[in-house]
């Protein structure tokens, strides 16, 4: 049986956080699905030139109380970075927790605002380990 990758869902609370987050790690909308019957929206974001592997933001218009500490989210998104340290560096700047640093120059781990984990990985081979990264500790769950 042959498969073809659709898509990642994430439930979210918070949709304007969420797609802030989302469209700091450089994700755009690509589409968006209303249900007023059911009251829930589908936002779908990918990566530029990647419209084919787009996360699925699911937000319900009534509230979802169990979020972000129900845990039946997704164990961890995953996206490639052409610079570990700039992308951290970036994301902290905007106020985002690094909860895992890059200290080894090829991988980092953050969570959105609705408490789903999102691995950064460096394309290629790893950078070469530099401050503040390499004697940074971890902070929660990753």
């Amino acid at each position: 049986m042959a498969l073809t990758y659709l898509h990642t869902m994430v439930r979210v609370k918070d949709l304007e956080k969420s797609m802030a987050f989302y469209e700091l790690l450089g994700l755009k909308e690509t589409r968006r699905y209303e249900n007023d019957q059911g009251r829930f929206s589908l936002i779908f974001m990918a990566p530029p030139g990647q419209e084919d592997a787009p996360i699925e933001l699911t937000y319900n218009w009534d509230g979802d109380d169990g979020l972000p500490s129900d845990s039946r989210h997704f164990g961890h998104l995953a996206y490639g970075v052409d610079n570990i340290y700039e992308a951290c560096a970036k994301l902290q700047e905007a106020g985002v927790t690094i909860n895992r640093p890059p200290r080894d120059g090829r991988m980092a781990f953050v969570r959105s605002p609705d408490n789903i984990s999102v691995e950064l990985l460096q394309n290629g081979d790893a950078l070469e380990p530099q401050e503040p990264w390499a004697s940074m500790e971890s902070t929660g769950h990753w």
